[in-house]
């Protein structure tokens, strides 16, 4: 019933830019906090950000921030991942989750979408 879409994802150069897109259906999107994980090459799962119900206030890991920007569209029950000035080392497949405070304890999960940074 719980369904977590994610999109955008493909391959771009270092400096690059990608939004990514997770579409939400099967809830009430509006009342969950939501997050952004990823997984790269050989890496565990590393949480990389997230935003409260109402969008009014968001967190990022330390390697994104200043790059990444995470919003969310209530209206159209839609979390997205603005990635700007890409590098190599985002290269990850990359999921949407919603939770936000522990990755154990997120509830449900997108399939992911694969981005790749390469030139």
């Amino acid at each position: 019933q719980v369904q977590l879409v994610a999109s955008g994802g493909g391959l771009a150069q270092p400096g690059g830019s990608m939004r990514l897109s997770c579409a939400a259906s099967g809830f009430t999107f509006s009342t969950y906090a939501m997050s952004w994980a990823r997984q790269g090459p050989g890496k565990g799962l590393e949480w990389v950000s997230g935003i409260y119900s109402d969008g009014e206030v968001a967190y990022y890991t330390d390697p994104v921030k200043g790059r990444f920007t995470i919003s969310r569209d209530n209206a159209k029950n839609t979390l997205y991942l603005q990635m700007n000035s890409l590098k190599p080392e985002d290269t990850a497949l990359y999921f949407c989750a919603r939770g936000l405070a522990r990755i154990d304890e997120y509830d449900y999960w997108g399939q992911g979408t694969q981005v790749t940074v390469s030139s």
